[in-house]
């Protein structure tokens, strides 16, 4: 099947099409995919029912729970233009329910479509499987060529941190979600090992999962960073100083005592598993060593020393 229109279920097929160069072959998007600028122009396929904007960490996970326990929608599928996306290929994925289109709304579409459209679904859990992925889109919309100097690209700059890293010890707590505390699953904890830290709690590939501060305080981290799902550092800080800024049992742990807590754009860099989860390895890094990595670049805002 020769692929001229594609539809994107998620922001890091989205991202990766931008990479590509094919934007002009993309014809719907979700709410959610808003990077490079240029995606917030097109028609949006995927809505969530759930304004993360306007409720704090806990009602988000309160609704969500809610939603996920009743059998309900935590997206709906906007079917006027999927309809007038008319695509040959939908990008979905199926790594988490919670943060991304899941099968029902691939099947809504399906039934929608007049023309049944080739489904390819995105599941990497760590680092490698997501370097794969853009080797399959490349070979699915005929761009092999683009895919390999891309993933090479990618390649160089995860070896680049594994020559530079030092072998530090320090245990590096990655924390997903504030209220209620969740570990960082999927590919974080593999991004954490190769920046050169000790990951605590949770292990590479496993699904993220609800964590206790008991659980927390026997890990004894040397260092913890805040990336709330689909935050950037601001909305971090502020969910930060709402919730554990006057915690008595969070203000014991050594990290914070050591002022060694810090945020970073979860949204941007580690929450998807997308091309731009290189550059989240490559802040890992300046946290972790920052004395190793001191030529290393990585972007404004990126990541903030919170405490």
């Amino acid at each position: 099947m020769s692929i001229k229109r594609i539809v994107s279920f998620l922001p890091s097929a989205t991202e990766l099409l931008y990479e590509f160069g094919v934007e002009d072959m993309l014809y719907g998007v979700t709410h959610e995919c808003k990077y490079p600028e240029n995606a917030k122009t097109k028609p949006r396929v995927i809505s969530s029912v759930i304004n993360s904007d306007e409720l704090s960490s806990k009602e988000i996970d309160t609704k969500t729970c809610q939603l996920l326990n009743e059998g309900k929608e935590i997206f709906t599928l906007n079917e006027k233009n999927i309809s007038e996306a008319n695509p040959d290929l939908i990008i979905s994925q199926e790594t988490c329910e919670a943060c991304a289109a899941h099968t029902n709304q691939v099947n809504k579409a399906i039934q929608i479509l007049q023309k049944k459209p080739m489904i390819h679904s995105m599941d990497p859990h760590n680092l490698q499987e997501i370097i794969e992925t853009v080797n399959k889109i490349g070979k699915i919309i005929e761009k092999e060529d683009k895919a390999e100097k891309i993933t090479e690209s990618l390649k160089k700059r995860i070896r680049h941190v594994k020559n530079c890293k030092q072998d530090t010890k320090l245990k590096v707590l990655a924390i997903e979600w504030i209220d209620p505390f969740f570990t960082a699953g999927h590919w974080v904890p593999e991004m954490i090992k190769e920046a050169g830290g000790e990951n605590m709690i949770s292990e590479i590939g496993e699904y993220s999962r609800k964590l206790s501060i008991t659980e927390i305080t026997k890990s004894d981290p040397d260092i913890i960073i805040m990336m709330p799902c689909g935050f950037d550092t601001f909305r971090t800080i502020s969910e930060y100083n709402k919730i554990l800024k006057d915690d008595k049992a969070w203000n014991m742990l050594r990290a914070v005592k050591n002022k060694k807590v810090f945020a970073v754009d979860a949204n941007s860099y580690f929450s998807k598993p997308s091309i731009r989860t290189i550059t989240g390895l490559e802040i890992l890094a300046k946290i972790i060593q920052p004395e190793s990595f001191l030529n290393l670049t990585v972007p404004e805002n990126s990541f903030v020393h919170i405490k």
